[in-house]
């Protein structure tokens, strides 16, 4: 009889802690940390930015508690699969990425970019524009991709942070930095880029760009990824996603 109370009082406590009283209540979130206006970190220390007030926001629709780390990008994805995290923002949805991590839906969506000196005697931005010239990049990402694939007769420098392409692109070590359009128009407004000019703005290749930047999580996270996908729905429809929006872009950065 002992040990049918105890069987029993075992499987209670299985189905409640299994029951939504007991559902996941913090999610650990990674972020570069160095990608601003979407994320980076602000004087006090604290991160600050579009994707930080955005995953709060999810969080609250949520009910959940958002514990937030910083992530190098090129270690985002081994990261997600070792465990670190739950979910990690601002990655670009492509298949490639998608064989090892899944994805939320878009929740922004923004055209490629190039920045060159403001002495340069660049003209255009297509491969032609750039035959033999060095194209700088953050190592892996789609621009990466992008320049490798779509640029052949180019040479592309990969640097571990887009901070770093662009200095030496302040030294005249490259010829251009390619990155999204919104990190390059915002880094032209800073002291650090009043060497430069925006060259040109690409058009995006569907093969190498996907459908726009997800929220990345571990393979197999389908139930979360849904719920993510749900909350963000809730703050497009509810005007908390535009609110966010518009501190920091004059535009719906959610793209068409």
């Amino acid at each position: 009889m002992k040990k049918t109370i105890q069987a029993v009082a075992f499987a209670a406590m299985a189905v409640l802690l299994s029951s939504p009283a007991f559902a996941q209540q913090t999610l650990r979130l990674g972020t570069e940390g160095a990608y601003p206006p979407f994320n980076f970190k602000q004087p006090d220390g604290k991160l600050g930015g579009f994707d930080i007030e955005l995953g709060n926001a999810i969080c609250a629709e949520m009910k959940v508690t958002c514990e937030w780390s910083v992530q190098d990008f090129d270690g985002s994805i081994p990261a997600l699969e070792a465990g670190k995290f739950d979910a990690i923002f601002n990655i670009t949805i492509t298949e490639e990425r998608a064989q090892r991590v899944d994805f939320t839906h878009k929740y922004y969506q923004t055209p490629p970019a190039l920045v060159a000196p403001k002495d340069t005697a660049l003209t255009g931005g297509s491969p032609a524009d750039l035959k033999g010239k060095i194209i700088g990049v953050q190592n892996g990402t789609v621009h990466a991709n992008f320049a490798t694939d779509d640029y052949p007769d180019s040479q592309v420098k990969s640097y571990p942070s887009g901070d770093e392409a662009r200095a030496d692109l302040v030294a005249g070590r490259v010829d251009v930095v390619m990155d999204g359009s919104v990190i390059l128009t915002e880094w032209l407004k800073s002291d650090a880029g009043t060497c430069c000019k925006l060259l040109a703005t690409l058009t995006p290749d569907p093969a190498v760009h996907g459908p726009g930047v997800g929220i990345a999580l571990p393979k197999g996270s389908k139930e979360l990824a849904d719920k993510l996908n749900a909350a963000i729905d809730a703050l497009r429809a509810n005007g908390t996603y535009k609110t966010i929006n518009d501190k920091y872009f004059p535009f719906d950065v959610y793209g068409g």
